[in-house]
């Protein structure tokens, strides 16, 4: 490196950005003044302040940066400048911009011979790819990448390789492979042997798909592997903030709302001028947090927030609209949707798609959007995907009227939700659980299971599904499934309707309506429909089983 200008504050901020202190590293170079630094220190300059979280003056500093070394033709240093610069653009959310920087970089790469610069260019358009087509065009970069890396001396570009080939190998469905494939990644990182700014984003990226992929024990692995080289690098703000989002997501699952909610949107409206795509998941968690508290409108504003970070906030808006009582329009949305995700993307939404089929009377489509679920949770040995593909199905049993089948089914994704504690999914499947054990003539047993969904959707805070089936302060003795029938039957569903709604035979709905008729003293569906009314059940049956 150049002395810049004053020996002291340069000289300090050298040895502190060495050993990755970051801050004194920044005030220290910053107070000798950007313009007399030598262009190696004007780099550590602006890598100290991307550390910081100070994204503007980094940006900055890094164009100045990318200017000088073209303009004392260093076309490789150059081109790296402007790959990290792409690579930061787009974690910001402007992929326009970050494109844009790697096509300079693509160009001043053109007249220069291979080197380890090519390698960067090559895994960065190959992330972009796999992230918004799901798969990769040129089926050869990861061995390529790795190739370089052995004949350039350069270990980032063998890690790089791998975690390429690991990517596509998840998103394929060969799990096994594809993680053996990141773990093996990772040895150079823990080597100290890859540049702190790709370390960052493969950490990021990896939980991105764990999460993806509903696999959350290797998501929580990976958080907390974040976390320690976090702490080991000195990282203050950046992918600290990340892990902290990915934490909250995590323990939402298993509750805590009342702690998560505010903690997560404060934590994703810190992160979104550093990295859009966490800030994004974030705020998508916020939404579903709200949902299902029975917050439609902040709901919608953190789906909005989502959007606005380019997180497509489905299934949850679509999800909104159903409970809604907007089926026909919460269809559509989904099959926009699907229509417009890649393989694994679609899968998040299969488990809405099928609730909402079955509730339009689209049983064909349900049966096959849950096959194609149980096909893909097969292919990728995901636990998450395994435990929806068993709720749907039981879902598309039950509708069938096969309730000994659906029961063996929901049992499985039972079993799932219990092993990680993911409480407001198990309730969800012990709701149609009562249901299946209705149909089977296991009343008392029913009732245990409709109960204990009740006691956690409570202890949860999840009102609106709390409020569908609590039974105990119903009027007229009426039974928590007598007030789900009532509802529907108050909102102008007929009893094929209803019957498809809540996953009974027509027939259970003629004797729920007939026992309602004795306990209310009305002798028809118009005087039910009124009563319902006037008792404020009307609202508390609509849309059952949310």
């Amino acid at each position: 490196m150049g002395t810049g200008g004053g020996a002291g504050p340069v000289e300090t901020g050298r040895e502190a950005y060495a050993r990755g202190d970051w801050r004194t590293a920044y005030t220290s170079l910053g107070a000798a003044g950007p313009s007399s630094l030598a262009v190696d220190d004007l780099e550590a300059l602006a890598r100290s302040a991307w550390w910081l979280g100070l994204v503007k003056e980094n940006l900055e500093l890094s164009e100045e940066v990318f200017h000088r070394r073209r303009a004392a033709s260093s076309p490789e240093a150059a081109a790296m400048t402007a790959l990290e610069l792409g690579l930061q653009w787009v974690l910001r959310g402007d992929v326009t911009v970050g494109s844009g920087w790697v096509s300079r970089a693509r160009r001043i790469l053109r007249d220069v011979p291979e080197g380890p610069a090519h390698g960067y260019l090559h895994y960065l358009e190959a992330a972009v790819e796999l992230e918004f087509a799901g798969v990769l065009s040129r089926p050869a970069y990861p061995e390529q990448l790795q190739d370089m890396g052995r004949r350039f001396g350069e270990p980032a570009l063998v890690s790089l390789g791998l975690v390429l080939s690991g990517l596509a190998n998840l998103r394929a469905g060969s799990t096994d492979v594809g993680f053996a494939e990141l773990d093996e990644a990772m040895l150079p990182v823990l080597a100290d042997r890859v540049p702190l700014v790709w370390v960052g984003d493969i950490y990021c990226t990896v939980i991105h798909l764990c999460h993806e992929l509903a696999d959350y024990r290797r998501m929580l692995a990976w958080t907390a592997a974040t976390e320690r080289w976090c702490a080991r690098v000195g990282n203050e703000v950046m992918y600290s903030g990340v892990c902290r989002v990915h934490r909250l997501e995590l323990m939402s699952i298993e509750g805590g709302w009342d702690e998560v909610e505010p903690r997560i949107e404060q934590e994703s409206e810190q992160l979104a001028v550093r990295n859009v795509w966490a800030a994004g998941e974030g705020f998508y968690q916020l939404g579903e947090l709200r949902r299902l508290r029975g917050d439609p409108t902040g709901a919608r504003t953190a789906y909005d927030r989502a959007e606005s970070l380019g997180i497509d906030p489905q299934p949850g808006r679509t999800l909104l609209d159903f409970a809604a009582g907007r089926s026909e329009q919460a269809w559509s949305a989904l099959s926009s949707s699907l229509g417009s995700r890649h393989r694994i993307g679609r899968v998040r939404l299969l488990p809405a798609g099928v609730e909402i089929a079955l509730a339009t009377g689209r049983t064909a489509q349900a049966d096959a959007l849950a096959a194609e679920l149980e096909t893909v949770a097969g292919q990728c040995a995901s636990p998450g995907f395994e435990a929806w593909a068993a709720s749907a199905r039981g879902m598309v049993l039950l509708s069938r009227r096969r309730p000994a089948g659906a029961l063996e089914a929901l049992e499985r994704a039972a079993r799932f939700y219990r092993s990680i504690g993911a409480r407001h999914d198990l309730g969800r499947v012990l709701l149609w659980q009562g249901s299946a054990l209705e149909e089977l003539g296991r009343g008392e047993s029913a009732r245990r299971s409709v109960a204990a969904a009740e006691a956690i959707f409570r202890e949860l805070g999840a009102a609106p599904v709390a409020v569908r089936h609590r039974a105990a302060s119903a009027p007229g003795g009426l039974t928590a499934r007598e007030v789900e029938v009532l509802g529907a039957v108050a909102a102008g569903s007929s009893n094929r309707d209803v019957a498809a709604q809540l996953f009974i035979s027509e027939k259970t709905v003629g004797r729920h309506l007939a026992n309602i008729f004795v306990k209310i003293g009305v002798s028809s569906r118009t005087a039910a429909a009124a009563w319902a009314h006037d008792h404020g059940l009307a609202r508390l049956g609509s849309g059952a089983i949310r």
